[in-house]
């Protein structure tokens, strides 16, 4: 006996078309029912979330958050649309590190991935061949993954304080419509690498005339740098892309300086690319959390393979190591800049500080308030000999990634705020800024925010089941019986 079927193509070639995917997307939407019906009870003059920072961290946090039927909520991002993040700024990497397999803010639907959005537009033998992401086309995935999840983003807008009280946190923003004062019953920090600091600065370079130097956080004019000497300070992947810059710009010489008697080779946080580590690092013992972040801390993460090539390439690249930096010297007015080294001296005519972030609280003051209560690592915890670590500074967060007291009762609304950016590393590890874990991150942080809110609202929750009074049956479905014969 035989029947007909339709034929089936043994794979499926995907949709041909951005607007396919889109469709595809919403069907799988619909048929989980998703997002669910708002649950929150509305307060007047209030949102349910505000979320600092629209970028890659934002825009999950504010999809996890739908997805669990929290749509109240508002993100507000100091950048430009479409310039929210690293990636047309001071990231200078010409692909991403992490593999283009990671299916990163995605949420677990495969319709939001890097690679559906990608197939979509070139196809499955382009995908094939790619290598890793380009820099500019991950923040064109993003611009699209914001455009089809569709949160309430205002952008220009720069948090300037925040306070609290028993019922919420009080946020003012300044934006193109001058001050805007906006209150929340909870807040998300999702303000990136830098967002309870910045740009790490060593105290010898506080002293120097700006216009010999500049982090490499900040602007730099590359085309400045033709024909001249450049120093770039640093051992990781801002260091080798910022002078691959200035080789690709056109300097004469770039000498790339690291302190470290050895380049770092190995990248010891791939060792810890599992569901384990993402979903429970948070669990673990202090002294574990901190032994952890502290070893990949000393070891280094070196530059992708890709990226030294690119600087390796040029014939006027040098890399010293064990080569600190001890003195720095103007030669006259408008001279060039004399650095004298533990390896010799070199003049150079710029130097860039490849030197990272650190948590560095007077460089935010629109948070002096969460400084000033906020319990920190060194208030519970410092690795033994570790006492200088930027990590004694990193806000010791709760099993939510709320901000707790230092002394309990002086500021009991901290715990409405929530640290989903670098800051947090120590305390969850790294599920709040990098692409693998930044999915588990945002699904437990909105499942946390779900049950304070649920919790909160306990009394009318009960008040509703209470009053529900839709029937099932109407009565007239059976006939009672007499007896029991």
């Amino acid at each position: 006996m035989t029947t007909d079927t339709p034929d089936v193509p043994a794979t499926d070639p995907g949709p041909r078309s951005l607007e396919e995917l889109e469709a595809r997307l919403a069907r799988d939407l619909d048929l989980l029912t998703l997002p669910p019906a708002d649950w929150v009870p509305p307060r007047d003059g209030m949102l349910d979330v505000a979320i600092v920072g629209a970028g890659m961290a934002g825009l999950t946090a504010a999809f996890a958050l739908r997805k669990v039927g929290i749509s109240n909520i508002r993100l507000f991002d100091r950048a430009p649309a479409g310039r929210e993040g690293p990636w047309a700024t001071y990231a200078r990497m010409e692909t991403l590190r992490s593999p283009k397999t990671l299916t990163g803010p995605a949420l677990g639907f495969a319709n939001l991935t890097f690679r559906a959005w990608y197939e979509a537009q070139f196809g499955r033998t382009a995908w094939d061949a790619l290598h890793r992401i380009p820099r500019l086309q991950w923040l064109d995935y993003l611009t699209w993954y914001r455009r089809v999840t569709n949160p309430p983003v205002l952008n220009d807008t720069a948090l300037t304080s925040l306070s609290g009280d028993g019922d919420g946190v009080a946020l003012r923003f300044a934006g193109p419509e001058g001050l805007q004062r906006v209150r929340a019953r909870r807040v998300i920090l999702a303000n990136g690498r830098d967002g309870l600091g910045g740009a790490y600065i060593p105290p010898l370079w506080r002293g120097i005339d700006k216009r010999f130097w500049a982090h490499a956080h900040e602007p730099v004019d590359f085309a400045r740098l033709a024909g001249r000497t450049v120093a770039v300070l640093g051992a990781g992947a801002g260091a080798v892309d910022n002078a691959a810059e200035a080789l690709e710009a056109g300097a004469a010489r770039v000498y790339m300086l690291v302190r470290r008697p050895k380049l770092p080779r190995i990248n010891k946080g791939l060792g810890a690319g599992h569901p384990g580590m993402v979903l429970g690092f948070h669990s673990l013992s202090d002294e574990r959390r901190w032994a952890y972040n502290q070893y990949i801390a000393d070891t280094g993460v070196p530059a992708p393979h890709n990226s030294m090539l690119r600087c390796s390439r040029h014939p006027n690249f040098a890399l010293l190591t064990d080569c600190a930096v001890e003195a720095a010297e103007a030669e006259g007015e408008d001279g060039r800049l004399s650095l004298r080294t533990s390896r010799g001296a070199v003049t150079v005519d710029y130097v860039i500080l490849a030197t990272g972030f650190a948590v560095d609280w007077a460089q935010r003051p629109e948070l002096a308030e969460i400084a000033r209560h906020a319990l920190l690592w060194r208030d519970r915890y410092v690795l033994p000999g570790k006492e200088g670590s930027d990590f004694a500074l990193h806000p010791y967060l709760g099993p939510d990634f709320e901000f707790l007291e230092r002394t309990p009762g002086e500021a009991p609304w901290l715990s409405r705020i929530h640290a989903f950016n670098y800051a947090a590393v120590l305390s969850h590890g790294k599920v709040t800024g990098d692409i693998p874990g930044i999915s588990a991150g945002a699904e437990r942080l909105a499942d946390s925010i779900t049950a304070a809110l649920f919790t909160e609202d306990y009394d009318h929750h009960w008040q509703r089941l209470l009053d529900f009074e839709t029937p099932e049956l109407l009565g007239d479905e059976w006939t009672e019986a007499e007896d029991f014969r």
